[in-house]
């Protein structure tokens, strides 16, 4: 499943501008298996659980600062909530090594979650202001 990221998004308070940050920085390195990956589905989508743990808590946060909350930025960490959701409820309890079948099924649900997760990524950076930020985080070590 595959929730639409909004084309613009721009940060109405100060509560709004950190939640944005913190969530552009959750985001940046979660859509992947670390170096560490075990070779399970299971440990594969364990970030993506650590990830929606942390999306609640910026949205919590968010919705309690915030005199009058976003729906364009509810949006954002509901969407990746539901794209996220749809892997994690697929692979969270299979802890068989992967064959060239599995692998290419998680590797595309993987896939899906960081296309969107770059989308959001882009978006934050782009209308939050730290652009620069995010063409540092892209460029090879």
């Amino acid at each position: 499943m595959y929730w639409p990221v909004p084309a613009s998004w721009t940060p109405h308070d100060e509560a709004e501008l950190v939640a944005g940050w913190r969530l552009w920085l959750e985001l940046a390195d979660r859509a992947w298996p670390a170096a560490g990956w075990d070779g399970t589905p299971a440990d594969a989508v364990r970030q993506l659980r650590e990830l929606l743990a942390a999306c609640d808590e910026i949205e919590t946060s968010y919705r309690a600062a915030a005199p009058e909350p976003s729906p364009g930025f509810l949006s954002l960490t509901q969407g990746l909530a539901v794209t996220a959701g749809s892997a994690i409820s697929l692979w969270f309890d299979d802890f068989d090594q992967l064959d060239g079948e599995r692998a290419a099924l998680l590797h595309d649900d993987l896939a899906r979650f960081a296309e969107q997760a770059e989308q959001v990524l882009t978006l934050l950076a782009v209308h939050g202001g730290w652009a620069g930020l995010d063409a540092i985080r892209r460029r090879p070590a």
